[in-house]
């Protein structure tokens, strides 16, 4: 008796958790609504529930459906806040500090990604003092699904921006935030969906797909799960060469009482096929001895090591103090205090490239700091393989399966579709890495994203702000054909969308680094783009100058802008720079360049009859000098596509 009675309250209790009303995670304390809009409350329950909602005075009642799924919505507000947000149903749920402000959907890769801490020196100022209760952030988790559009994230809360918290915002968002809020003193809250390295396909939907009948194919055929199963089954599929041992873990190369024998001296920065190590993949160990001052002992001290390619561990007298397990990190270690002593220390880094050139990245940072004094750490080094990779060959398709974050839809279905009830003011899009070999598939794939976007969160005219991708790669003299040029100009005709906004960031980048560090920037301009965009801002200069129109006169080109705002200029009092000109042959030459009436006069000695001209064409051009008055640098651009 004791027991069946024990088995029907569980079962009682059991159903009355089922019953209880819950929220998706989205809906949390401390959230940013969005002022001026029809506001969506939704959640679960148990069928027929009736659930009562209440902020700010004002109430909507509702029943769930057969589903349990129930929505409800409130009229429009003002900004303001904190208020509380209640919902009484079979069980009581209260949502505190809940704002009233401005939301911004933020998404794309890992320049949207990068969090302040990964910017922690440039902005160690800014971090300090970020004290902005009323700027928020809700980071949305990285998770896939391939089969169909999920209900729900499955965890998150919201972060004001205070000095810890502020640390995990992207850095971008964030200073797009505060820049907004400074000037309108509203709350800003950010959703950031982004997921470093995926194509732009993998958060659009199938509906947003439909022009694209082989990337949606793929959609389609990703659904069944036996058929991915099988694609993963064959990639890892095979026999596999043993694993080679590393030599300088089994003995122990960062032991300072290991006894170097056969190390060959090697320049850091500076990768090691560069330096007579022929197409490698393993592992290499550096070694080097660093005298220290007895004044950067026994106080907080850090080491800065660049970037290196892929992986490293660093090691100080014996000691791991710091590692990093992938390529685009800054190496930014601190050492504990006790670990450095006067006089010789031993410094070891292990080093593990798994593709391409291995090493140390040039043009960056290689130092030991404490105690406000330097020691530089560039120079020769001593370096021994430890690990040599034997190369797969016919096995497998490339030995790994399909990443499925990078697969149409499988990010739309888990970061987007859960969240298109929530109002936003707008999107801020930073992407196109992973996709600049497709630049004429980008023109049509970024338009129909945003439409779809739009169309989803029931707002045809919401304003979309997007980053025209800056510089990357080595540099080059001469005028050269681009992809990266290419993908700009691809990016650019998104502009024929209603309601967008371009931030030109061709100024910004580092030639060797896709994560430039310059995010404020970025943040700034789109910042102002949303000024006028958005807020509606009539006086706001909101971009650089644009490629307008181009007139052969003789033997110059004259060449029409708009958005001079104030007037062209160049950054540095010279002449512009990087402009080329060609005739019908379209063979291109350096031109000279004139600021004349607001246009551009390019000409060259060379081609006596001009057709044809561009702008900072080039993955990375080497000077884009280009602006107007206003601070704003012009987009790149070509005349003879």
């Amino acid at each position: 008796m004791t027991r069946v009675t024990l088995i029907l309250a569980f079962l009682f209790l059991a159903s009355i958790l089922h019953a209880q009303v819950r929220l998706p995670h989205i809906l949390r304390d401390s959230m940013i609504l969005q002022r001026e809009a029809k506001l969506k409350i939704w959640g679960w329950g148990a069928p027929g529930e009736k659930v009562t909602v209440k902020l700010n005075g004002k109430t909507a009642k509702t029943t769930t459906d057969s589903d349990g799924k129930w929505l409800v919505q409130l009229p429009p507000m003002k900004a303001g806040g904190p208020y509380t947000l209640n919902i009484d149903a079979s069980n009581h749920l209260v949502l505190k500090d809940v704002l009233i402000g401005d939301v911004w959907f933020c998404a794309g890769q890992s320049n949207m990604v990068h969090q302040m801490a990964l910017h922690a020196v440039r902005y160690a100022d800014e971090i300090a003092k970020a004290n902005y209760p009323e700027i928020r952030q809700f980071w949305v988790p990285n998770v896939t699904n391939m089969q169909a559009p999920q209900n729900d994230v499955p965890f998150g809360a919201w972060k004001a921006a205070n000095p810890t918290d502020v640390l995990d915002f992207s850095a971008v968002a964030y200073f797009f935030a505060k820049k907004l809020y400074e000037k309108y003193h509203v709350p800003i809250g950010i959703i950031n969906a982004s997921w470093g390295g995926v194509p732009i396909e993998s958060m659009m939907s199938e509906e947003a797909l439909k022009d694209f009948p082989t990337i949606l194919s793929t959609a389609q055929k990703n659904k069944d799960t036996a058929y991915i199963n099988g694609l993963n089954r064959r990639g890892f599929s095979g026999p596999r060469a043993p694993r080679p041992q590393d030599k300088g873990l089994t003995e122990a190369w960062f032991n300072p009482s290991y006894v170097s024998k056969g190390w060959r001296n090697i320049n850091i920065p500076g990768y090691w096929e560069d330096q007579g190590i022929k197409d490698l993949d393993g592992v290499v160990w550096y070694r080097r001895e660093i005298d220290v001052p007895a004044s950067m002992t026994n106080v907080p001290a850090k080491v800065f090591l660049g970037r290196i390619v892929d992986a490293d561990v660093l090691y100080i007298n014996g000691r791991q103090v710091g590692a990093t397990t992938y390529m685009y990190p800054q190496r930014r270690y601190q050492i504990p205090v006790g670990t450095l002593k006067p006089g010789k220390n031993l410094f070891v880094i292990r080093v593990t490239n798994n593709f391409g050139k291995g090493g140390f990245v040039p043009d960056k940072p290689y130092q030991l700091i404490a105690n406000n004094d330097t020691v530089d750490l560039k120079g020769y080094w001593q370096y021994k393989v430890g690990q040599v990779n034997v190369p797969l060959r016919g096995f497998g398709g490339g030995g790994g399966g399909i990443a499925a974050q990078n697969q149409p839809t499988a990010l739309y279905n888990t970061m987007i579709a859960p969240l298109i009830n929530y109002a936003a003011k707008g999107f801020v899009w930073y992407q196109g890495e992973s996709n600049t070999g497709r630049a004429d598939e980008y023109a049509r794939l970024q338009p129909a994203m945003i439409t779809d976007w739009r169309a989803k969160w029931g707002e045809a005219t919401a304003p979309f702000l997007f980053v025209q991708l800056p510089g990357f790669m080595e540099y080059n003299y001469l005028p050269t054909e681009s992809q990266w040029a290419a993908f700009r100009e691809a990016q650019t005709k998104s502009l024929s969308v209603p309601n967008t906004a371009m931030a030109v960031a061709i100024d910004l980048g580092e030639w060797n680094d896709i994560h430039p560090d310059r995010k404020k920037d970025v943040g700034d301009r789109l910042a102002v783009a949303a000024e006028k965009l958005a807020y509606g801002d009539k006086n706001v200069v909101a971009s650089g100058p644009l490629y307008g129109s181009s007139q052969v006169d003789g033997n110059k080109i004259i060449v029409t802008f708009n958005n001079v705002g104030s007037g062209l200029t160049t950054n540095d009092d010279e002449a512009p720079a990087e402009f080329a000109i060609a005739g019908t042959d379209k063979k291109f030459v350096w031109a000279k360049t004139k600021i004349e009436d607001d246009k551009i006069v390019v000409w060259s000695d060379d081609v006596q009859n001009p057709m044809y001209v561009r702008y900072a064409w080039a993955d990375d051009p080497v000077n884009p000098n280009l602006y107007n008055k206003d601070g704003l640098p012009a987009s790149p651009f070509r005349t003879d596509k």
